[in-house]
């Protein structure tokens, strides 16, 4: 049986990303040996971290990669986040041990850390649809963490080295989607070190096929995730009976909290744990994201589907791969009045059935069979 070592930091907030992870691990448990790497961005010591931005090395985590690799010896080892605790450096100890190394790409944000100008980074466009990032965030420097400009310039540092370890014929890159693929390769990647491996299903027993009266976000409370445009969207279709459910926190919360506070039938729920949102959307009529952003493999939406819950998302990027082609859901990105027909069909007595082709389609094509297949072909190459 192969051996794998799967390495991954955690975000402050617990995210898609994590879940992912977490979820891929235990599916992984039951074909191959693994162990695990975890860091977390936690107990910010200054001087040590300072020390660790100025090196892009983190002395610490490259001891703790080197005794894991003594005491486990795994035939691969599989990366996902690494910023910041655990930093560029693991790739320098993978490449000098000569390990077979494979990193899952979950978002785009690694072609957007690495440039130290603005213009370079937006790409003469009003937003970046990579990262969020909106052109009046700056004029020259890209300031890619709005309330720091050292911050900014570590994690640029980072973001150019990251790229660089990346595009490395010795690294196998994964990422969740034919779209991502063709962007890496539209960015000088070689087609035949990339491989397509969405994250497994999370194989929910929740059923719900009656209707219920909320309509469910989950997920971060900002800007670039459309929230304001969502709400908006809903208020103008004028359903009947019908909650607006937002789950999650960020930079807009407060803000939409006021702004939409005597409107009785939407309500901000905050963060709140995996276990509660899945309940949450296991009892909804639909979930619905207006994101702007280009998604990796968007949780809420893959969590609905395996509910057989209808999803109401933007045609964007690779969202549209995770659905039947023939959606009846998906609206036209940045057309906010086809996304106020989508939510009027709320209503409509073939919106439960939806949702079962929704699940017909994400089961098939995502569950832990094919999964694990593609995981064997990967690792016991």
């Amino acid at each position: 049986m192969k051996k794998i070592l799967v390495v991954h930091n955690r975000y402050k907030l617990q995210g898609g990303e994590d879940i992912a992870v977490d979820n891929e691990i235990s599916v992984l448990e039951s074909f191959f040996e693994v162990e695990t790497l975890i860091f977390e961005n936690k107990g910010i010591n200054i001087f040590s971290d300072l020390v660790n931005f100025v090196f892009n090395k983190n002395f610490k985590s490259v001891k703790k990669l080197n005794q894991k690799i003594d005491l486990f010896k795994p035939d691969f080892v599989y990366v996902h986040n690494t910023w910041f605790k655990a930093s560029v450096a693991i790739f320098d100890v993978l490449k000098k041990r000569n390990i077979k190394t494979v990193i899952k790409l979950h978002n785009f944000r690694y072609d957007c850390t690495r440039h130290f100008f603005f213009k370079g980074h937006l790409r003469q466009q009003d937003m970046c649809s990579r990262c969020g990032a909106f052109k009046e965030d700056s004029k020259l420097f890209n300031k890619y963490y709005e309330e720091s400009f050292l911050k900014s310039l570590l994690v640029i540092r980072y973001g150019k080295k990251f790229f660089q370890k990346i595009h490395n014929k010795n690294v196998q890159i994964l990422v969740l989607t034919k779209f991502h693929k063709n962007y890496l390769e539209n960015l000088g990647f070689e087609a035949n070190n990339i491989e397509i491996l969405p994250n497994p299903n999370q194989n929910s027993t929740i059923r719900n096929d009656k209707k219920s009266n909320s309509l469910v976000y989950a997920g971060r409370i900002s800007r670039e995730k459309g929230i304001k445009e969502l709400i908006d969207s809903f208020i103008k279709a004028k359903t009947q009976n019908i909650n607006l459910l937002l789950i999650g926190s960020g930079p807009q919360l407060n803000y939409l909290k006021r702004e939409y506070r005597d409107i009785n039938n939407i309500k901000f729920l905050g963060q709140l744990d995996n276990e509660e949102v899945k309940n949450i959307i296991s009892d909804a009529r639909a979930v619905i994201t207006a994101t702007k952003l280009l998604e990796g493999q968007p949780t809420l939406l893959c969590e609905a589907s395996s509910m057989r819950i209808p999803s109401i998302f933007p045609r964007f990027g690779g969202i549209h791969e995770f659905f039947p082609s023939d959606s009846k859901l998906s609206f036209k990105q940045y057309d906010y009045q086809d996304l106020v027909q989508k939510i009027k069909q709320i209503d409509m007595d073939d919106f439960i059935d939806e949702g079962i082709r929704n699940e017909k389609f994400y089961l098939k094509h995502f569950d832990e069979i094919n999964f694990s297949k593609k995981m064997s072909e990967i690792f016991n190459d």
